[in-house]
């Protein structure tokens, strides 16, 4: 009981916070999209930018901690794709929106706070070796499953589907800030020294981002109310918050996975689907009600199940 108190209530009252301040109307939509703006495109990219420049890239970019973590996103995907196509008869593109949902789950917004309440900010290294692949791997790979369902029966080629695809995920800022901190770790390893006073400068910017994500993530959650499709919904949030965790867990003990690597694989595997899994669907027109009634829902229902995670893991 003590870790529902301790270590996920604080994150889900800032989010609840910016949910409630946003319902009464005193923090205008206006300002939520303003402060998600900068967290999205500033804050969080430059958190990533931190992280990722000083990554041990040798010891925590492994196998067996990847792996489990993908296994159980892909399989998620797979399952919520074929509920979405042979049991709730959705179009072609709503059934890849709905894989997409439980896919991205929120691993940064939730999945970094909660890891590291729980067991501290040394235990975070598997967190970030998982976020440096989250995006692209999984942006990638969405938006070319929907290009090559959308180019069905059209004339275009397999490497413009591609190149569009591609092109889609590197125009995204998160991603921007995960090669840039890549990029800055191997020149710091080839010979590389920046400024302290620059190092300042990015950690000021990078501790704001999780507050002001969490607080404007809760005045975005306040927009997207459930409405029907509950069915598919729940199909949704038992993907997100049961399945790819549970696959995730087992293969780690198959795959001899430690403790550190489990715990930063299956709770980050646990969360929610992320912000931007609406963000897909509105992108395509495709499934939005699904996919914002399953953010907010999976995000408030997470605050029991990543409960029950976190009493199972060691």
């Amino acid at each position: 009981m003590s870790a529902l108190f301790t270590i996920i209530l604080p994150v889900f009252l800032i989010v609840g916070f910016g949910y409630l301040v946003s319902w009464r109307g005193w923090f205008r939509p206006e300002g939520v999209d303003g402060l998600m703006s900068f967290a999205q495109n500033f804050a969080v990219p430059t958190l990533l930018f931190a992280s990722m420049a000083r990554l041990d890239l040798g010891t925590e970019f492994r196998v067996h901690l990847l792996i489990p973590f993908y296994a159980g996103a892909f399989s998620s995907f797979l399952v919520a794709w074929a509920g979405a196509k042979f049991i709730f008869k959705r179009p072609p593109m709503d059934c890849v929106v709905i894989g997409f949902v439980c896919l991205f789950s929120n691993t940064l917004l939730l999945g970094v706070p909660i890891t590291e309440r729980a067991y501290g900010p040394d235990a975070l290294a598997g967190n970030w070796a998982i976020i440096a692949m989250h995006s692209p791997l999984l942006y990638t790979f969405g938006i070319t499953v929907m290009e090559f369902t959308r180019a069905r029966g059209s004339d275009l080629s397999v490497g413009r589907v591609a190149l569009r695809a591609l092109s889609g995920v590197l125009r995204t800022s998160l991603v921007i800030g995960i090669l840039l901190g890549l990029v800055t770790n191997l020149l710091m390893q080839a010979g590389l020294v920046l400024p302290t006073g620059f190092w300042d400068g990015v950690d000021m910017i990078g501790r704001a981002a999780l507050p002001a994500a969490l607080f404007g993530l809760g005045g975005v959650l306040y927009r997207y109310r459930p409405e029907g499709d509950m069915a598919t919904i729940a199909m949704c949030c038992a993907c997100s918050l049961l399945l790819h965790p549970a696959i995730t867990f087992g293969m780690g003990h198959l795959f001899g996975l430690d403790v550190a690597g489990m715990r930063s694989a299956v709770l980050t595997g646990a969360m929610a689907p992320g912000i931007n899994a609406y963000l897909f669907a509105n992108i395509y027109g495709a499934a939005k009600r699904v996919a914002a009634s399953t953010v907010l829902v999976a995000t408030a229902i997470s605050t029991l199940s990543i409960w029950m995670w976190l009493a199972i893991l060691p």
